[in-house]
């Protein structure tokens, strides 16, 4: 009869107990212990998934094999509800513990994509439609499907579009990134607009976009552009033609081969500043701040001419007569 007392206080307590420690024991384990991670991996979470589901993902990727014990530290940590969705960055060595403080955290993988400087909108398109991780929603790269389909009240869409480094989730899409850089170049040029100058001849935000267009496409160097913004002023003030050639190889565009002929000068197009006076009647590249800011603080002085020298950067003329000199000197090599 003692005995089978004995018996049925180790099967009704001190089993319980042996069993409880036994599964605490091997929970713990299973919290301390270096998940099946060999190498470094990306894993997303989609949106609107539970923590059951997040459970399931891992075990299919044989990153973790007992679900059960994963799912109960997200309950009684309350983190169940708090894994936020998107792409992780997974290295081998995590623990199931930092595993969910990962997903809580919602340090998602950023990508990045540049668009530079002086590149032309078929630029720009081509490296956003050739990344493999922006979602492609853009219908056709024409210009007016462009603009119709970020809502942009323009006629051409070149220039519109803010050069820089963006940084995206997967998931993102193209037409989001645009936006992205719409509304930055927007906001620049407002902001340099409201700066501006006094006295200079642009009857609006978007002549000057086009006039910094010219001069991001003229130099590379920061020195020479409110210079060059300068030349370009007071040719307008003059009555002159800006004559200036990126304007023309923006015209020609495909047959553009690396060298202006003769012949290109007189091209029939309104982007040809050695024709038809004034401005342009758009932009003709993607524009940096800095041009933005020279063409609105352009520097005083007298020189109405520039030309390139072999070190890239350029020999200023006030007259017509000097340019000519400085033209033989730095491009026919004559003195």
């Amino acid at each position: 009869m003692k005995i089978k007392k004995m018996k049925i206080v180790f099967l009704s307590t001190v089993l319980p107990l042996i069993v409880f420690f036994f599964i605490y024991s091997e929970y713990k384990s299973f919290l301390g212990t270096p998940l099946n991670i060999s190498t470094d991996i990306y894993f997303s979470i989609e949106k609107g998934s539970n923590f059951n589901d997040l459970s399931k993902k891992l075990k299919s990727y044989h990153i973790i094999d007992k679900t059960y014990y994963l799912n109960f530290y997200g309950r009684v940590t309350g983190y169940s509800k708090e894994i936020k969705s998107g792409e992780y960055y997974l290295t081998p060595g995590l623990s199931p513990i930092e595993l969910v403080n990962i997903f809580v955290s919602g340090d998602v993988v950023q990508h990045s994509i540049t668009l530079l400087e002086g590149w032309n909108i078929t630029k720009m398109l081509s490296a956003i439609s050739s990344n493999n991780i922006l979602k492609q929603r853009l219908k056709n790269h024409s210009s007016q499907s462009l603009l119709s389909q970020l809502d942009i009240n323009r006629s051409n869409p070149e220039g519109l579009f803010f050069p820089d480094t963006y940084y995206f989730v997967r998931g993102t899409t193209d037409i989001e990134l645009l936006k992205r850089a719409y509304e930055r170049q927007n906001m620049i040029l407002k902001e340099e607009w409201r700066g501006r100058s006094e006295n200079l001849p642009y009857s609006n935000e978007y002549e000057a976009l086009i006039m910094a267009s010219i001069i991001e496409k003229e130099t590379a160097l920061p020195s020479e552009r409110s210079i060059i913004a300068g030349v370009f002023i007071r040719r307008l003030e003059n009555k002159m033609r800006l004559q200036t050639d990126p304007t023309v190889i923006y015209a020609m565009g495909d047959e553009y081969k690396g060298n202006i002929r003769k012949k290109d000068l007189s091209i029939d197009s309104p982007y040809n500043t050695y024709r038809y006076f004034g401005l342009p009647p758009s932009p003709i590249a993607l524009i940096g701040r800095e041009a933005i800011h020279a063409a609105l603080h352009p520097e005083k002085g007298e020189s109405l001419y520039f030309v390139a020298k072999k070190d890239g950067s350029h020999y200023f003329s006030k007259t017509l007569e000097e340019h000519n000199k400085a033209v033989r000197k730095y491009q026919l090599n004559r003195d």
